[in-house]
């Protein structure tokens, strides 16, 4: 009996602990990143609970933004996803507002997914996204996403674009609780510029994950720093650090809808981002 007390008194302490971190996150002062990395084909900010676990999601990319993060991520469901993220607060800095669908069916899976950022300094970066993923034994998968840049405005519809780059996407999950991501990321001419590593780990209700990206051209490591709380399957509770950037957030299950809210203190303001997945 004693032992049972202590073991709940300290699960109701880590839990307070949890908040108390989250409100920190939430409320702390306006720092961070300088510049918006979602300007180039790389999926940073593409998803609520991607964004809120401090963009840490190369190993997890399990719901509809994995052809962003990881396209091999697509095998982890059946059947089909749609998602769409909006930016809803102080949008006269900038809009971004990515979508995407996927569809996965005993191993493999296709996607499209399109972001699109309005008011930034390099005009307007509207990228296609066509991925195609397939699970390779019972541990690994591997996937691809092509990427093709639009020119913004247009007067006819782009299915693909008018420069075209490449993702190439693996997991491995050698436990349940265990998995490892990597992203290939061709942004420009021929060769790979960026590669991001990432772990996610399982441990009860909470799952940490971080990711190193690394550059091939000399830029700076970036490093990428998550935390999410799901006590029942209704509702979790997130924060993270996006290369120095504070996070957080939380997510709701209505039946098959899933509503997920971050935020991310830039350099000098706080945006915050809603998004909306439906499975079926």
């Amino acid at each position: 009996m004693i032992e049972i007390g202590g073991s709940g008194r300290y699960l109701q302490k880590s839990r307070f602990c949890f908040f108390t971190v989250c409100f920190l996150f939430l409320t702390a002062p306006v720092l961070g990143q300088t510049e918006f990395p979602f300007e180039t084909a790389r999926p940073l900010y593409v998803g609520a609970r991607a964004l809120a676990m401090g963009n840490a999601f190369t190993a997890v990319a399990d719901d509809g933004t994995a052809g962003f993060w990881n396209p091999a991520g697509l095998i982890q469901w059946q059947g089909v996803k749609l998602f769409g993220v909006t930016k809803f607060h102080d949008r006269h800095y900038y809009r971004f507002d990515p979508k995407g669908v996927g569809y996965s069916w005993r191993g493999y899976s296709l996607y499209w997914g399109n972001k699109i950022a309005i008011d930034v300094a390099n005009g307007i970066p509207d990228f296609n996204y066509y991925s195609f993923a397939r699970q390779l034994g019972a541990y690994f998968a591997a996937g691809l996403s092509l990427k093709f840049k639009r020119q913004h405005p247009s007067d006819y519809y782009q299915f693909f674009g008018y420069h075209t780059s490449y993702d190439i996407g693996l997991l491995f999950k050698p436990r349940p609780e265990l998995k490892f991501g990597c992203l290939l990321q061709n942004l420009d001419g021929r060769g790979i510029q960026w590669m991001t590593l990432g772990i996610a780990y399982r441990y009860t209700s909470y799952q940490f994950s971080a990711d190193i990206a690394l550059s091939t051209e000399d830029a700076e490591p970036e490093f990428y720093f998550g935390v999410e709380w799901t006590p029942s399957s209704f509702f979790s509770l997130r924060v993270g650090s996006s290369n120095g950037a504070l996070t957080g957030g939380v997510g709701l299950r209505i039946i098959d809808v899933y509503i997920n809210y971050a935020r991310i203190y830039e350099e000098r303001f706080a945006s915050d981002f809603i998004s909306a997945e439906l499975q079926f």
